[in-house]
């Protein structure tokens, strides 16, 4: 069967070819963020910690990506007294591991559902020929889970490149993870678009060259978004997202 024909559009006064769509995870395929918070806070209770993450708190430590990284940065910047254990990197992966176990039981038994629009553009996108991807700094624990209960056990076989976690040495809002996905697919950051809801992931795909649309969620929905095509709420409405980026 041949391959279906490539998708374009103008951007800029130049006609483009549209082969792909890279999306990033937490905040942008489901409302994660407050089910993040709720497993760090069981994780530190696991270990008799007394730390506890508001939504406030969660908001301001939400600037750093990467649990582990948050973590660290909750330590250094607002617990300036903590003793830290002789074996801090290990004591900071221990909770994470936890931290992990908790989000993903949440997710197996369907508390976070893939946020709207979002499984139709998947099969939309799939069936019309665009390579799909994924972008996070999320664990591939994490992904498979959210994505296992959202499309399927096959659900990997939407996807053409899975980047997340620790696969790149620098987290968003560097370009490494966007980077690393172009050279799985094979392709120039031109022919991609990417969905994401975040400022640090709005820098990570600009910086590596890709035209960035933005679903907001209450974490992010009061940051700066310039430099995005378009911001939108969510994708409740798909034939005005699909008219933006050319997909029919």
């Amino acid at each position: 069967m041949p391959c279906s024909p490539p998708i374009t559009n103008t951007y800029l006064g130049k006609k483009l070819t549209l082969k792909a769509i890279i999306f990033d995870v937490d905040g942008t395929l489901a409302d994660t963020e407050d089910a993040h918070r709720i497993a760090f806070n069981q994780a530190f209770a696991d270990n008799n910690l007394s730390w506890s993450w508001d939504v406030a708190l969660y908001d301001k430590l939400l600037k750093v990506t990467g649990g582990k990284e948050r973590i660290k940065y909750f330590v250094e910047d607002f617990l300036k007294d903590f003793a830290k254990p002789a074996d801090y990197e290990g004591f900071v992966k221990k909770l994470h591991v936890q931290k992990t176990a908790h989000y993903t039981s949440a997710l197996r038994d369907g508390h976070i559902p893939l946020r709207p629009g979002i499984k139709q553009l998947i099969s939309d996108a799939h069936q019309a020929g665009l390579k799909l991807a994924i972008a996070t700094t999320t664990s591939p624990e994490n992904v498979a889970a959210l994505l296992e209960v959202g499309l399927g056990k096959d659900w990997a076989k939407y996807f053409a490149a899975v980047g997340c976690g620790d696969i790149v040495p620098l987290k968003k809002p560097a370009p490494d993870i966007y980077n690393w996905v172009l050279d799985q697919l094979k392709l120039e950051a031109q022919d991609c678009i990417a969905l994401e809801d975040s400022f640090n992931g709005l820098h990570s795909a600009l910086a590596a060259g890709i035209r960035t649309y933005i679903t907001t969620n209450p974490y992010t929905c009061k940051q700066d978004f310039a430099g995005a095509e378009a911001v939108f709420e969510d994708l409740g409405d798909l034939p005005r997202f699909y008219k933006l980026i050319g997909l029919r």
